[in-house]
């Protein structure tokens, strides 16, 4: 399997594209003409908002534009998981380990751990999480691979502030409680219908729930309606653009870690989500040879700003010893898209996986 390459145009965003893009990442209204009514807010005509998103799209700066659903509430079991390869079979293993269609983010970063990635499986799956990483390791010959779940989500907020005004070092004033995740439900068959059509990249009309709609064969109200229900339940976090970091701008893709005392994350965790850079902020298990507790993933335009930020953060947390934090950066990206739910690639992946048979790869085309 290898990744189709879009065509793509070069685009340096002005400053009407980056206030748009703030604007879609934030979310789309759940409504009958939404690219309308993002328009209003930022006073743009929509055939405006419309000719630009194109062209956003075009350049590969808009990824995708879609729900984003919480993995963990829709049942899936899910995991960060750290690798060590010999460099000479890094690109290999990253093939097979990306071939997996849970598999979403699967990056090479600046460690011994050098292989990082997040795997998800179904509800229903015949293989747990760790029966698939015991099958990745041994047909990719790794070294070692660590099981990273998230044991506390303080953070999870993928904004980049395209327009630069809130600072490298911004912080919300008051710390924001840690988003919900589902209502202790899981999706009936027909919720699984309505999050297959939602999932999907949305069309760049003027209506384009409409469409989604007529091709389902449901009322464009009651699409939007059980939209609406799916944040309402916390499935959904919002429907808004995902872009493609270094397309946008965002060059330094920097991982902090941290040792932090058990005694001391409660405290320290909401300090660390609160600053607006910060993207993800979790509490993750530890091991001997991984001793760090909490992450956080910091994106900025340079590596020096990234490092700003990660030194404030240090310096809110008295965090000052530079042995009690490690920051990897990303130096190649094998694999971003978003999850794909209710797939029947699972069970194929794990019918091979049973079978001994050979798996599917997953090689980008730059490789």
């Amino acid at each position: 399997m290898t990744t189709t390459a879009p065509s793509r145009i070069h685009h340096k965003p002005d400053d009407a594209d980056r206030e748009l893009l703030n604007a879609l990442q934030a979310g789309l209204p759940l409504v009958r003409r939404p690219f309308e009514q993002i328009g209003a807010a930022i006073g743009m005509p929509e055939d405006e908002v419309l000719r630009r998103m194109q062209v956003l799209r075009d350049a590969a700066i808009i990824r995708q534009v879609s729900a984003i659903f919480d993995t963990r509430a829709l049942g899936y079991t899910s995991t960060l998981v750290a690798a060590k390869y010999p460099e000479d079979r890094l690109f290999d293993a990253a093939a097979i380990v990306g071939g997996h269609p849970g598999v979403s983010h699967n990056y090479r970063r600046s460690h011994a751990f050098n292989l990082w990635f997040t795997l998800a499986v179904e509800p229903d799956a015949r293989l747990s999480l760790e029966d698939t990483l015991e099958i990745l390791a041994e047909r990719t010959q790794a070294d070692s691979m660590r099981m990273l779940p998230t044991l506390k989500l303080f953070k999870i907020n993928v904004q980049l502030d395209m327009t630069g005004a809130q600072g490298n070092v911004a912080k919300d004033a008051d710390p924001k409680p840690a988003p919900r995740r589902g209502d202790g439900e899981l999706p009936t068959e027909e919720d699984k219908r309505f999050i297959c059509i939602l999932q999907r990249d949305l069309p760049l009309e003027r209506t384009p729930f409409d469409t989604w709609a007529a091709e389902a064969g449901v009322d464009p109200d009651e699409l939007l309606a059980q939209a609406q229900r799916f944040v309402d339940r916390s499935y959904m976090r919002r429907f808004a653009a995902v872009l493609n970091h270094r397309r946008a701008g965002f060059g330094a893709n920097g991982m902090a870690v941290w040792k932090v005392p058990e005694e001391e994350l409660e405290e320290i965790g909401p300090k660390m989500a609160a600053f607006r850079s910060v993207s993800h902020c979790y509490k993750r298990p530890t091991y001997e040879d991984w001793p760090y507790s909490i992450f956080t993933m910091v994106h900025a335009r340079s590596m020096e700003a990234c490092e700003e930020t990660i030194e404030a953060i240090a310096q809110e947390c008295g965090i000052t010893d530079p042995d009690r934090r490690a920051i990897l950066y990303s130096t190649y990206e094998f694999k971003k898209i978003r999850l794909v739910y209710y797939t029947p690639e699972y069970r194929a992946w794990e019918d091979l996986a049973l079978a001994g048979a050979p798996l599917p790869e997953w090689r980008p085309l730059a490789a």
